[in-house]
């Protein structure tokens, strides 16, 4: 990831983002939408102060190694997507509904392999996180891992090709 802990002004604007921290916790603006679509009932990458749903599993206890059940909200430690995509993608083969907030990384191959297997849904703007200053410096997209795919293939609904 790019260094932005350098300050940049441009007429005496702020034109950085600081990244000294991985858990920027999701704009209401963003999410609310999202649970009111989902009825999220597990939150897989949360402190109690950012999480977003009663269930939520925290840095100690280590959501990567945890089942993950019902429909689940995933806003990873920026860094380790590709991880987290993972497990959601594998999550849903289980029947879990996993609902990610994910950098539009388009040249990685986590993206090819696994966030293009989910529903995409690009964030247009650039969302403020709470206690951020700007919005993120890179486009952002939802991408949903529905359980119902797996049993009724849907391209239209899935994003996945009918096999």
């Amino acid at each position: 990831m790019a260094d932005f802990d350098n300050k940049f002004t441009n007429n005496g604007f702020k034109t950085r983002f600081g990244v000294k921290r991985d858990d920027w916790e999701t704009p209401e603006s963003l999410i609310a939408p999202l649970r009111a679509e989902f009825k999220f009932t597990l939150d897989v990458c949360a402190t109690t102060e950012t999480t977003k749903c009663e269930r939520f599993f925290t840095k100690e206890m280590d959501g990567l190694k945890q089942p993950w059940s019902g429909v689940c909200w995933m806003n990873p430690p920026f860094g380790e997507q590709g991880k987290w995509v993972k497990k959601a993608y594998e999550e849903s083969k289980k029947g879990t509904t996993v609902v990610c907030l994910l950098p539009s990384r388009t040249n990685t191959g986590w993206w090819h392999d696994i966030a293009m297997k989910g529903e995409v849904r690009f964030i247009r703007g650039r969302p403020i996180f709470k206690g951020a200053q700007h919005g993120l410096p890179q486009p952002l997209a939802i991408v949903i891992f529905r359980a119902a795919c797996l049993s009724t293939p849907n391209t239209a609904l899935c994003n996945t090709p009918a096999t």
